[in-house]
């Protein structure tokens, strides 16, 4: 008896282990940050990423993603990308990090992931409108999100001695493909 139920333990185990798909972050995708100052609208880019999810029927059990925070860039050069690094507190929180469990897995627009988004150190309860799209190799999810530094703790940077100030709203935009 108990030999049979450690079979049906193991095999039901297997079930489950089989049923899940897992799925690594490409280089297909792109991730970039809109904002704004006091003097013109900019645009950087996050260059270095990863991430992971796995999919268990029709949830994804869980989803991660980092961005190495010095891999953000800007076509204004370095001047920018290091105040966009000091603001981020880049040295002591090298990566900005966003993860989330057991959310629903739908195709289409206008579906919500809630997770933790971690920046500078300070996590915060976020709810993430996407686009989920399944591929015949994998899956892509695609959206954009605004943030509002300072409810990350992030002092908007400054330049020409504080004539010229960074918007305190930024918009997260990403197209990320998943494969197997």
């Amino acid at each position: 008896m108990r030999n049979t139920i450690l079979l049906f333990l193991v095999f039901i185990q297997s079930l489950v282990a089989v049923a899940q798909e897992n799925y690594t972050l490409t280089d297909k995708g792109s991730i970039t940050v809109d904002g704004s100052s006091t003097l013109h609208d900019w645009t950087v880019t996050a260059n270095a990423y990863s991430g992971a999810l796995a999919l268990n029927d029709k949830v994804f059990n869980s989803i991660s993603l980092e961005v190495d925070v010095v891999s953000i860039l800007s076509t204004r050069g370095a001047t920018m990308d290091k105040k966009t690094h000091n603001a981020l507190k880049f040295e002591a929180f090298p990566k900005i990090k966003f993860t989330a469990k057991d959310v629903a897995f739908s195709e289409g627009d206008g579906q919500a992931i809630a997770g933790i988004l971690d920046i500078a150190g300070a996590g915060k309860e976020v709810v993430i409108e996407t686009r989920i799209q399944k591929l015949e190799d994998g899956i892509q999810i695609s959206g954009s999100y605004t943030i509002t530094l300072q409810d990350f703790n992030i002092e908007p940077p400054t330049a020409m001695f504080g004539s010229i100030v960074v918007g305190d709203d930024v918009t997260v935009n990403f197209d990320l493909v998943f494969a197997k």
